[in-house]
């Protein structure tokens, strides 16, 4: 008989006491949360030795001086985590379950982690970034490669039990009201966004790499440099796209006007796209780019005085580590002989592929040695051309299905000492590093609920989480009791239509705003629909002033 299984007692949970720390951290004005997706403890190790092989700095990364212990994440249900979950129980202080965006999961009786109550299925939780905004007036800002509905950058600022519903999740992120959003997904914005932007006065710079390094004004802006993700980071055509680096230090220059200071999320996306297509390379450049990204943030820390960073994976990838099958000889394996092949590559794994689609058949070969070193053997020649023109749409299944990218990738593991237990993802603690000006950090292994109130503790809220979440995600069933209210256009953008004499009152799902006769009004807060329970959700105190 399965039993539920609740890693601690309640209310040690509802506490969220982190596993050790130097004391009680010192409020600060500004937190920077920075999270390379999908890092493994492996990638961080392979990504220190590429770098010292090939002479791109120090013997040390720049999270090396900071790393003070671990993190278990998981879902509410399972031990291995899922980006969306995870990244939700770093902002809202509640696991969930694989697709939910900073929302309550559903109960899974036998197999919960984490003690549930059912009752609040479905319920959009209140984010830190959010309640930065809302209660202390801080600027908020996102900084992420990947494109911005995306689970990470959605976890701070939207809300849905869906990941993939990347038009209510859009909408909640835009009508959020954000002060700085970098990153992909240019072709995700839609006409009634730009319609918004104009109205609240944010600039959007779409695919313009001059405008973006030019701007310096005091706006709201959103910069979205490619229509989609991003290239990695080897592949990245520097003239279009700017590094993760740049945009983290673009973000920290104009989010540090506020003079309340601000919350600031970077995310280093595509680790874990490299890893769930075995991409040996693409991992370590892209962590290394994170790890770039992350030296901009402690510097601007170490000088500020007022800024905590905090930074730790979402989960492990890929199962990604140094040694395979292949290499028996491990101790007497030289540093040249694991790195020297790889580090001429000139492109990732997902380059190489995408050249190679471009590429006539008699040709192949010869690319393929120009971009790896590596002689194709007729095995693996025939292996590129079968799968020449086939594509994987869904990233996380690109090693598990047959295309080129995975075609690719498996020729280039079986010549180097590198290796994969998986195309998911893997339930393995991940690294912990911070920096807090008086060097109150979280010590030992913690629990992504702990690390949740550790930053809850530095950014000095106030109000508990879960009392923001019922003053600004309160139920219409609730606030409209014994008015008269339908919901139309369920099926779309569902608006909740409420009555009180002849005044109409007009609520649109996944938006910051409302219409009462007609005239617009702004709430503070984004609302939330339902389609499970046919429930929106949005401020309890709306109709103050209105009815």
């Amino acid at each position: 008989m399965k039993r539920s299984i609740f890693i601690l007692p309640f209310f040690l949970l509802t506490l969220c006491l982190y596993g050790q720390s130097k004391g009680t951290p010192t409020p600060v004005k500004n937190l920077i949360v920075m999270i390379p997706d999908g890092t493994s403890w492996g990638t961080v190790t392979a990504s220190r030795w590429y770098q010292i092989y090939n002479k791109l700095g120090g013997d040390r990364l720049n999270i090396d001086p900071y790393i003070c212990g671990s993190v278990v994440t998981y879902c509410s249900n399972a031990p291995i985590g899922d980006s969306a979950p995870t990244t939700s129980c770093y902002m809202t202080g509640i696991p969930a379950r694989a697709g939910n965006v900073s929302t309550y999961p559903l109960a899974d009786s036998g197999n919960d982690l984490y003690p549930l109550d059912s009752l609040m299925a479905y319920q959009p939780l209140v984010t830190i970034l959010e309640a930065a905004k809302m209660t202390q007036s801080k600027a908020t800002g996102l900084v992420f490669t990947c494109e911005f509905p995306h689970a990470t950058p959605a976890d701070c600022s939207s809300h849905y039990y869906d990941r993939g519903n990347y038009k209510y999740i859009a909408s909640q992120m835009a009508y959020n009201n954000l002060d700085v959003v970098f990153g992909g997904g240019s072709s995700i914005i839609t006409d009634d966004i730009k319609e918004h932007f104009e109205r609240n006065g944010t600039v959007l710079i779409q695919k313009d790499l001059n405008a973006f390094r030019n701007y310096n004004g005091n706006a709201k802006v959103w910069a979205l440099m490619d229509d989609n993700a991003f290239p990695y980071d080897l592949d990245r055509d520097t003239t279009q796209i700017p590094s993760l680096e740049e945009m983290t230090r673009k973000a920290i220059n104009l989010l540090s006007k506020n003079e309340n200071g601000f919350f600031l999320m970077v995310e280093g996306s595509e680790v874990d796209f490299a890893a769930h297509a075995n991409d040996a390379v693409g991992c370590m450049t892209e962590f290394l780019a994170f790890d770039r990204a992350v030296g901009v943030a402690l510097d601007f820390a170490r000088k500020n005085g007022e800024t905590a960073v905090i930074i730790m994976p979402d989960h492990g990838t890929g199962g990604f580590n140094i040694g395979n099958r292949l290499c028996k000889s491990y101790a007497e394996t030289s540093l040249d002989q694991i790195y020297g092949l790889i580090s001429t590559f000139k492109n990732t794994g997902k380059g190489i592929a995408q050249h190679l689609m471009k590429t006539p058949v008699n040709e192949i070969p010869q690319v393929f040695k120009e971009r790896t070193g590596i002689e194709l053997t007729d095995a693996e020649l025939q292996s590129i051309i079968k799968t020449q023109s086939m594509v994987e749409g869904d990233y996380m299944k690109v090693s598990n299905t047959d295309n080129v990218i995975s075609a690719t990738n498996k020729i280039i593991n079986s010549h180097i000492c590198f290796g994969f237990t998986t195309g998911g993802h893997t339930g393995e603690e991940v690294f912990l590093a911070a920096y807090h000006p008086d060097g109150t950090i979280p010590l030992g292994m913690n629990r992504n609920v702990e690390i949740h109130q550790y930053l809850c503790d530095v950014m000095e809220l106030q109000t508990p989480m879960p009392e923001l979440t019922q003053r600004t995600f309160a139920k219409h069933t609730d606030v409209f009791k014994g008015l008269s209210y339908e919901i139309e256009d369920k099926d779309n953008f569902p608006v909740l239509v409420v009555r009180k004499g002849k005044k109409v009152l007009k609520v649109p799902a996944f938006k910051s705003i409302a219409y009462l006769d007609g005239k617009l009004i702004n709430l503070g807060s984004v609302t939330v629909y339902v389609d499970k329970n046919e429930t929106f959700y949005l401020p309890a105190n709306i109709l103050r002033g209105i009815f």
